[in-house]
């Protein structure tokens, strides 16, 4: 949830929130910002759930996160994992679809783009086939994509929302 900013806008909202993140700082941030949230340093992994010792969740957002881990699998199973059956799951990353990767290329901005230097960057870049792929050998079903910033097909970032099936 890195400074709690999204998980803010739902409790504004109303909703009952719990923020995770790696970062103590940025929990410390939204700790004060926000407090009537609950925000807990965890890892990105399965157990996310059974860390909360919470209930499963109506719904769960990862806002660009996957392209940060070297396991990205363990998370996924985690976020449905913390589902209750019929829940929805959305997660953003940036797009890196094969257009926008060739246009990168070819105006000479690949290696700006997918710089190896950049420590704490993006190990995995995502096309929608790819992270369709994860999602779907995790359980997650209704598979919904959007693309964000930008023209189409060289989009910024992409949204994907899912479902954990209601049985």
């Amino acid at each position: 949830c890195g400074n709690g900013f999204t998980c803010g806008e739902f409790l504004r909202r109303g909703w009952q929130v719990t923020g995770t993140d790696l970062s103590e700082s940025g929990i410390a941030i939204a700790r004060k910002a926000y407090p009537t949230g609950s925000f807990e340093v965890l890892p990105a992994d399965e157990n996310i759930l059974e860390n909360l010792k919470e209930a499963a969740y109506d719904l769960v957002i990862s806002t660009e996160v996957v392209e940060h881990l070297y396991a990205p699998r363990p998370y996924v199973r985690g976020c449905f994992a913390a589902l209750k059956p019929g829940g929805r799951f959305i997660c953003t990353t940036p797009y890196h679809g094969y257009l926008k990767n060739l246009m990168l290329a070819l105006a000479g901005h690949w290696d700006r783009h997918a710089n190896p230097l950049w420590d704490g960057g993006h190990i995995k870049l995502w096309s929608r086939k790819s992270l369709g792929s994860l999602l779907t050998e995790c359980g997650f079903t209704n598979l919904q994509f959007r693309g964000a910033g930008r023209v189409p097909w060289l989009w910024m970032t992409m949204v994907v929302n899912v479902d954990k099936p209601s049985k």
